[in-house]
C-alpha cells in the first residue's frame, strides 16, 4: 500500500487562505484520483482542536504547533515526521536530507508566489525572509518543486540550481466554489451598484481600469487589496477622473461574497502582472465573467484564449469591449477556458509526479 503523505499549513503571516483553500481542495482530487493500493494522509501541526481534513484517509498530527514547527523546519529540524511520499502543496515542508534511492523517501514543495523575489515591498518582510530561506532549503533538499505556470518556472530556474526539479501543475478555483442563491443580497451589503468591474492590482497598475470605469461609467471594486492600501489606490482613480465614493477597495473576501461579486460585475481586470497564480482570474473564468488581463507571461499561460490579454496602453479599450459589445464572446471564452483546471487534475498530475521520481 503506497502512501502520499500532504502537509496541510494553517492561514497566517506567510501562507494565505488561497493557498490554505488549495491544499485543502488539492486532498480531495488526491482522494477522487488515487491510483488502486494508494491512500492520502494529512501532515498537520500540533496545537489546537483536533482538524477535520475531508479526503484523506488518514490524519498525522505532529506535536509542534505552527509557530514553533515552521522555526524547526526552517532550521531544517524534522524529527517526528516520518519518511515516504510527501507532497507540500506551499514551501511549508519538511525539507531535510533523505535517501531516495534506497529509503524511497521523497519530498516535493510547491511556490505560488514569486514576489517574495520580483517584488518584496508588495508582502511583510517575515513573509519574505521566510519564503526566501525555505525555497534555499527547497533548492538544496527537494526532489521537486511545483510552480503553477510554465512562466513561473523559467523565473524560478534563475533563482537556485534545481536543475530537472522544476514541474508545473496548475492550480483552480476552490473546492465548491460558486454563485451563492442570495448573490443579489450579497452584492447589496457591499454596496455593488448596477454596473461596476472587479478588479486586482495595486495603486500602480490600475490607472487603466479606472479610466475604463469612467468611460463605462462603473465603480470598481478593487478585491485583495492589500492593508493600508486604499489611500493609494483612490488617489489613482481620483486622477483617472473616477471619484472616490466609486472606488470600494477590499481585502480578501470569503468564498460566497467573491462569487457573489464577481457573477454581478461587467467585467473583470487582472491589472498586476506580478509572477503569481491569478487566484480571482480563475475564478472568474469558472464564472464566465469577461476577463481582461495585464500583459505577463503568467497571464499568457493561464487566460491563453480566455480573455483579453493587453498592455497598458490598451488597457481602457478592452475593458469598454470587454463590458460592452464584446460581453457575451468573452464570457463563452471564459467558461471554456475554467474547463483547463481542476483539482481533479491536478492531483491526477501530482500523483504521475510521484510515481516519476
Amino acid at each position: 500500500m503506497a502512501v502520499l503523505r500532504v502537509v496541510l499549513d494553517q492561514v497566517n503571516d506567510v501562507v494565505d487562505a488561497d493557498q490554505a483553500d488549495a491544499a485543502r481542495s488539492l486532498i480531495l482530487g488526491l482522494a477522487a484520483t488515487a491510483p488502486q493500493k494508494c491512500t492520502v494522509e494529512a501532515i498537520v501541526p500540533g496545537g489546537g482542536a483536533e482538524p477535520v481534513v475531508d479526503g484523506a484517509d488518514t490524519l498525522h498530527r505532529l506535536s509542534l504547533a505552527r509557530r514553533e514547527l515552521g522555526a524547526a523546519w526552517q532550521l531544517g529540524v524534522v524529527g517526528g515526521v516520518g519518511g515516504g511520499m510527501i507532497h507540500a502543496p506551499t514551501l511549508f515542508a519538511p525539507l531535510a536530507k533523505h535517501d531516495r534511492a534506497n529509503d524511497y523517501d521523497q519530498t516535493v514543495a510547491t511556490l505560488w508566489d514569486l514576489r517574495a523575489w520580483t517584488a518584496p515591498e508588495q508582502l511583510s518582510r517575515a513573509s519574505v525572509l521566510w519564503q526566501r530561506s525555505m525555497l534555499k532549503r527547497a533548492a538544496k533538499h527537494a526532489d521537486a518543486v511545483v510552480v503553477p505556470t510554465h512562466a513561473m518556472a523559467e523565473e524560478l530556474a534563475s533563482l537556485g540550481r534545481f536543475a530537472d526539479r522544476i514541474r508545473v501543475i496548475p492550480g483552480a478555483a476552490a473546492a465548491g466554489f460558486a454563485i451563492p442563491h442570495d448573490a443579489a443580497e450579497r452584492r447589496r451589503a457591499l454596496g455593488a451598484p448596477d454596473r461596476y468591474l472587479v478588479a486586482t492590482g495595486t495603486a500602480e497598475t490600475l490607472s487603466a481600469v479606472f479610466a475604463a470605469a469612467v468611460d463605462r461609467d462603473a465603480d470598481v471594486f478593487v478585491v485583495d487589496a492589500a492593508t493600508g492600501s486604499a489611500p493609494a489606490i483612490a488617489e489613482a482613480a481620483v486622477a483617472e477622473g473616477l471619484a472616490a465614493p466609486r472606488v470600494h477597495v477590499l481585502g480578501r473576501l470569503d468564498a460566497g461574497d467573491r462569487a457573489a461579486l464577481l457573477a454581478g460585475a461587467l467585467a473583470f481586470a487582472a491589472a498586476d502582472p506580478a509572477p503569481a497564480w491569478p487566484w480571482r482570474l480563475v475564478e472568474a473564468l469558472v464564472l464566465g465573467v469577461p476577463v481582461i488581463a495585464a500583459e505577463s507571461g503568467v497571464h499568457h499561460d493561464v487566460l491563453a484564449e480566455g480573455g483579453l490579454l493587453v498592455g497598458a496602453a490598451g488597457f481602457t479599450d478592452a475593458l469598454r469591449d470587454a463590458a460592452g459589445d464584446g460581453a457575451r464572446r468573452l464570457s463563452v471564452l471564459a467558461a471554456d477556458r475554467s474547463r483547463a483546471y481542476s483539482w481533479n487534475g491536478s492531483a491526477e498530475r501530482v500523483w504521475t509526479l510521484h510515481a516519476e521520481l
